[in-house]
């Protein structure tokens, strides 16, 4: 009578399968997120994929902020797109670091199709997927519950997190190189002019800065003859985004620190192994922020103190972009510690 009683509650509460549980953790440059998310795996029995667009690169560490690796759990030498690839931080595995060679275009279709592999290898451990709950013969709800694993999301980079969260179809154009041979001739300002002229959604969203980006952006404008199409399929998953509030005082504060603090740890040495490595220049510049200025520096373009300076201004100005594109997802709880986030999550876990 116990059994089929539990079998009539589990049958009447779960007769719509729920959809797989994720959280996502963002937030502008320097936030704190990455550290959040940490702290946020190891309590709620999490595993950790990055949003980010340079955090893909294999060889971009330290300009990007990588967790260090106490383990790798994948042999460099085999293929970059795997998930298999992840990396040990804190007992957290990492997934999405270093799954591309900078010297390709990795786009966010890629993106999507390796996170999406990603969630499903972290929510198929131990036989178990938040949200679809098999109950076994003498083994209570909570019980079952209590030994899953939940997919984190961090990072930075809204479009890649769209991608996955709001299933959006994206094309997947090949590279055309004559194409990009005639852009290239151009100004990011001439590239921003006329991406904001064919597709003004677009333009809201892109660093008008980043050639690589508006280069890409036009491509697929001009092979399929539409802008780039943000049609949302029916959602997968139950997602809770947590984003990561600082003050533009505090924000200011907290890059400035990371900036120095990447130096002292060797970046300005990093883009050097990077161009001995065979990464030109320009490919450099079209990296942005970090990497374009000490590029810049190493050719002796600009000053070491005018380096430091410009990239203090374009790092503060990337993370008001950022947020304005944050701020337009109405879904997003904003909080500012911990205690906040355990308290937001520990509701989302419970809720069946």
């Amino acid at each position: 009578a116990c059994l089929s009683g539990l079998f009539f509650y589990t049958m009447q509460g779960m007769k719509k399968e729920q959809k797989q549980k994720i959280i996502v953790i963002l937030g502008p440059n320097a936030s704190g997120k990455s550290a959040l998310a940490v702290e946020v795996a190891r309590k709620f029995n999490g595993e950790i994929i990055s949003a980010d667009s340079r955090q893909v690169y294999k060889g971009m560490d330290i300009g990007t902020g990588k967790v260090p690796r106490d383990k790798i759990n994948f042999k460099t030498s085999d293929v970059l797109q795997d998930v298999r690839r992840q990396y040990i931080y804190k007992n957290i595995p990492h997934y999405l670091l270093d799954v591309a060679s900078p010297k390709r275009r990795f786009t966010v279709a890629q993106y999507k199709k390796l996170a999406l592999a990603a969630i499903k290898k972290i929510s198929n451990k131990k036989g178990y997927s938040h949200g679809r709950v098999r109950i076994s013969r003498g083994q209570r709800p909570s019980e079952r519950f209590s030994h899953a694993k939940i997919p984190i999301i961090c990072g930075g980079t809204g479009f890649y997190i769209q991608a996955v969260t709001d299933n959006i179809s994206i094309p997947e154009v090949k590279p055309d190189f004559k194409l990009r041979a005639r852009f290239e001739k151009k100004s990011a300002v001439q590239l921003f002019s006329e991406l904001k002229k064919r597709d003004p959604n677009r333009a809201k969203k892109i660093d008008r800065f980043n050639k690589r980006r508006l280069i890409r952006a036009l491509e697929i404008i001009y092979k399929t003859g539409k802008p780039v199409p943000q049609l949302k399929n029916e959602l997968q998953f139950e997602t809770l985004f947590l984003g990561v509030k600082k003050s533009p005082q505090e924000l200011k504060k907290l890059i400035h620190k990371r900036l120095i603090k990447r130096l002292r740890q060797g970046m300005i040495e990093e883009v050097k192994n990077l161009r001995n490595s065979g990464l030109s220049w320009k490919k450099l510049d079209d990296f942005g922020l970090e990497y374009r200025w000490i590029a810049r520096y190493l050719q002796n373009k600009t000053t070491y103190q005018e380096m430091i300076y410009r990239l203090q201004k374009e790092i503060e100005h990337f993370a008001k972009r950022q947020m304005t594109w944050f701020k337009r997802d109405d879904r997003i709880h904003w909080i500012r510690n911990k205690k906040q986030a355990q308290k937001l999550i520990n509701r989302f876990i419970k809720k069946y």
